[in-house]
């Protein structure tokens, strides 16, 4: 019989990570570089949408189309060029902000990470929506996958590859904005 798996955070409001939310708009103003939102989002909690779909409907007995089967599904953006996103949220609404009929579903930075290189995606888009979105691709989708154990043993192998858990000095470039080539799945 399959059992349903205890929440991360049973007490859980849907608020978000206070240092995961300043590093990500920190970065986002350019004034720290990507590694201040690592060392946050390789411990916080975030949220996973999933979204009902149906699968299989009929007419009921008032002549009303009605659902009869439907599955829970991992929402996914697909890139221009085809590759894929996993998104992940730092809060209930930031969630939201980008499908209000969404569910979360907790996970930790490397969990949501090693997910989305378990659906074969080739990035995850933490806050899609706003107000301060953030990409993690490529070598850093990999390391925070590979990321596992209590938050002081993350913070241990993060220093080793030069990662504070600090916030890092403003960094003397210009604010950047990104663009996500991405649409909805």
């Amino acid at each position: 019989m399959p059992s349903i798996p205890r929440p991360l955070l049973p007490d859980d409001d849907g608020g978000t990570d206070v240092a995961l939310t300043a590093a990500l708009q920190a970065h986002a103003e350019g004034h720290v570089d990507a590694r201040a939102v690592i060392a946050p989002l390789s411990t916080a909690r975030l949220l996973v949408p999933v979204v009902a779909l149906l699968t299989e409907a009929e007419v009921g007995e008032h002549g009303l189309k009605q659902e009869k089967e439907s599955e829970i599904a991992l929402p996914k953006l697909v890139g221009q060029d085809g590759r894929e996103a996993v998104l992940a949220f730092t809060g209930a609404e930031t969630l939201a902000l980008w499908r209000p009929d969404a569910r979360p579903i907790q996970a930790t930075g490397p969990q949501v990470c090693q997910a989305a290189l378990q659906e074969q995606a080739a990035a995850v888009i933490i806050d899609v929506a706003g107000p301060a979105s953030f990409v993690i691709e490529g070598t850093l989708l990999h390391t925070l996958a590979a990321l596992h154990g209590p938050a002081d043993q993350i913070a241990g192998r993060l220093a080793a590859h030069g990662v504070t858990t600090t916030t890092a000095a403003p960094a003397p470039s210009p604010p950047r904005r990104r663009r996500f080539p991405w649409s909805r799945r």
